[in-house]
């Protein structure tokens, strides 16, 4: 099977695996030659592939897997880091993508807090003399 991981700016993995083991929302899963068509949205995870009798890993910041008839593996994502030891990618890198993505989440709550404030001032501008949060 051939893997290829790719972000916007740079084609991070692409080599021939013999199987490999990834993480989305229902759990951890793995693939090995043969397998169906597959489409699925990948959790910041650890990725990890065998070739022979070594084994490479990559934290991937979530992202996009596809397999295509068994015989080539493709992952889009926002952002990857190959590496050969597991436990700096679990410590280091995978800590810096969920703090990432919880500050993007907080970012998130508030500029639809910031937009919902805006409406109601137009609303109460557009209906002077109702009481804020009503609409009628």
């Amino acid at each position: 099977m051939r893997l290829r991981i790719i972000t916007p700016l740079s084609v991070v993995v692409d080599e021939d695996i013999d199987s490999l083991r990834a993480e989305d929302a229902s759990g951890s899963f793995g693939v090995l030659p043969g397998h169906a068509p597959f489409l699925t949205a990948l959790a910041i995870s650890i990725v990890s592939w065998r070739r022979d009798q070594t084994e490479g890993f990559c934290a991937v910041r979530g992202g996009v897997m596809t397999i295509s008839h068994g015989a080539a593996i493709d992952i889009a994502t926002r952002e990857a880091v190959a590496g050969e030891d597991l436990a700096t990618l679990d410590a280091d890198v995978l800590a810096r993508f969920q703090s990432d993505a919880e500050e993007e989440r907080i970012e998130h709550v508030e500029t639809v807090r910031l937009q919902l404030h805006a409406i109601r001032q137009m609303i109460s501008r557009l209906h002077p003399g109702k009481k804020p949060g009503y609409l009628r």
